[in-house]
């Protein structure tokens, strides 16, 4: 199918999904990922698909561009793309077809972009295959590609690996080469998991304008209810692979009809957060955020004090963690000048409870959590533990400090070892800290496959096996295996949707009421920040610029910086009642 250059014509579908039947061969047999699957998208419409992991969005998605996984393939019906049929498709013109008419931002950026070539080399591999640019003109296309996606020095960016790039950056790469070439038909697999609010809604903005301007489909798969209500026309819900609801996105949210629909609308923090009293999911604290945020952060506290005023009432809680001046500084790589990542920060964690810290991607949030963890040495400042400080740490010590502090990192396919079974990977940590004997570790590994509501089948799958939000949720059980005091969460339910993130956060609220955890709570979703914490540290360019009580960020924001944060949340302005 050569490509074309005419739209649909008017009141024809551009995507025309019929009775679309997918199947997994499986060594215990064939897996019927997607069943009858029906759906329509017009040019220039928006249609978001939503639903659990598993659900089979993705796997709809894949099928559409013909990128199922060796062991998948199309059983039953059609899909009509500009009329014409793909089911079946030589792979020389699905080639054609993808990238060209269909264009994919997938949803894994580190696994989708090669480790050992540059991001510019990677975009002007798509334009020039397409035949968008010149060997000439190809670098400056490649910078304009990348600022369009929201990526500032777009120029210095095209010349850096995807390990130079945070994770919110990857994201945005894997977006310019989406876009590159104005496809008809943009596949969004999860776009802006990765992505702080301010730069979500950017790139949200961008896809709007090329559904206006230029008449391109976006087909959305999202766990964001809130998103969905805000950016597409219609929505689809999918669960166990069949299409169970599908109409007006509005119409969705704020009537839903099936019960499963409804359980996806009450679990959603985009929507709820503006709804829900922070009670519902953590205990009333009475301890003044003073005690959290030195002096050296005035703008903390409700009424401003003078510098001389003390900083800790005589009711101050037991902090487990205390930072203060914290300082990260690096040398860049050929230039002169050095580059802070965190600038004088200073805040405590009182024990059993969660400090959040928000900020935008390169505001120095992950790198203040690898410097609670002692992967990164701090340039200057201190952070004390239980008393002790963390860089005086050693031997014994340093061993008994790794096990009271346990992460979960943001990227779960990186984090965990590809050539080990789940079952193995849980139980690492027992291990290498000999903890309990074998037949108590494989208990305890099962309790914890309960705990974060994952089948005991999944024991001897390996972690390509399963989906983002599943290997998600393998990392949090591997981070609860040693029962620790203090849990650093670098975005630990950014890939999960929203029925698994809304159980994971019950579950981290009740796991620290019962063991007295404290948490670090890392995220760029303001709305789960608000549900899960007590205390908020908001960081820009490296900096602290407002920490208070939740409550007083979410309702009384002082600085602009949080203010332009709060109003980019999803669904921020949606009144949903469920």
């Amino acid at each position: 199918m050569a490509r074309s250059t005419e739209r649909p014509a008017a009141g024809t579908p551009l995507l025309q999904v019929r009775d679309v039947g997918v199947e997994f061969r499986t060594i215990d047999g064939p897996v019927h990922a997607v069943e009858e699957v029906d759906l329509d998208l017009a040019a220039g419409e928006t249609l978001a698909i939503v639903g659990e992991s598993g659900s089979g969005k993705s796997t709809t998605a894949m099928a559409i561009i013909g990128l199922l996984p060796g062991n998948g393939k199309v059983t039953k019906g059609s899909i009509l793309f500009e009329g014409e049929d793909l089911v079946g498709a030589p792979e020389s013109v699905m080639r054609t077809v993808r990238g060209g008419s269909i264009g994919l931002v997938p949803q894994d950026p580190m696994s989708n972009l090669n480790p050992v070539v540059k991001i510019g080399t990677q975009i002007a591999e798509t334009l020039l295959a397409h035949g968008l640019a010149t060997r000439k003109n190809v670098d400056q296309r490649v910078v304009e590609t990348l600022a369009a996606a929201g990526l500032p020095n777009a120029a210095d960016r095209a010349k850096q690996y995807p390990h130079e790039f945070s994770g919110g950056m990857r994201q945005r790469a894997l977006i310019a080469i989406g876009l590159a070439c104005n496809p008809k038909l943009l596949i969004a697999d999860e776009p802006t998991s990765a992505l702080d609010v301010t730069v979500q809604k950017t790139i949200l903005d961008q896809l709007d304008r090329m559904t206006s301007d230029l008449g391109t489909a976006v087909l959305l798969i999202t766990h964001d209810l809130g998103l969905a209500a805000e950016r597409a026309s219609r929505v689809v819900v999918m669960n166990r692979g069949r299409i169970v609801e599908q109409g007006p996105a509005r119409q969705i949210l704020e009537d839903p009809q099936q019960p499963y629909t409804q359980a996806l609308v009450k679990a959603a923090p985009s929507v709820a957060a503006v709804r829900l009293r922070p009670e519902v999911f953590r205990k009333t604290t009475t301890s003044p955020v003073d005690t959290v945020v030195p002096d050296a952060a005035p703008a903390a506290t409700t009424e401003p004090r003078s510098p001389e005023e003390p900083a800790a009432a005589a009711s101050a809680p037991d902090n487990i963690v205390e930072v203060e001046g914290l300082t990260k500084v690096y040398k860049v790589r050929g230039s002169k000048e050095d580059f802070t990542a965190v600038d004088d920060v200073s805040f405590a964690i009182p024990r059993g409870e969660t400090v959040a810290i928000v900020g935008e991607s390169g505001s120095g949030k992950t790198t203040t959590a690898r410097m609670m963890l002692k992967v990164v040495e701090p340039t200057s400042g201190s952070i004390r533990f239980d008393g002790q400080d963390v860089a005086a740490l050693k031997g014994r010590d340093l061993r008994q400090f790794r096990q009271r502090v346990q992460p979960i990192f943001q990227d779960p396919y990186s984090s965990l070892n590809p050539m080990f079974s789940i079952e193995r990977i849980i139980s690492e940590p027992l291990e290498f800290y000999r903890r309990g004997s074998g037949k108590e570790r494989a208990a305890r590994v099962r309790q914890l496959l309960d705990d974060v509501a994952l089948p005991q089948s999944m024991l001897r799958r390996y972690p390509s096996e399963l989906s983002g939000g599943q290997r998600q949720r393998v990392a949090i059980a591997r981070a609860l295996a040693l029962s620790p005091d203090l849990i650093v969460c670098d975005e630990p339910v950014s890939a999960l949707d929203v029925l698994v993130q809304d159980q994971v956060l019950r579950l981290l609220r009740d796991l620290q009421q019962e063991y007295g955890l404290s948490y670090l709570f890392i995220s760029h979703d303001l709305a789960v920040v608000r549900l899960i914490s007590d205390y908020v540290c908001v960081m820009k360019d490296g900096a602290l610029v407002e920490a208070a009580s939740s409550e007083e960020i979410f309702t009384n924001p002082r600085d602009p910086y949080t203010r332009r944060l709060l109003a980019s949340i999803p669904g921020n302005e949606l009144d949903i009642a469920v």
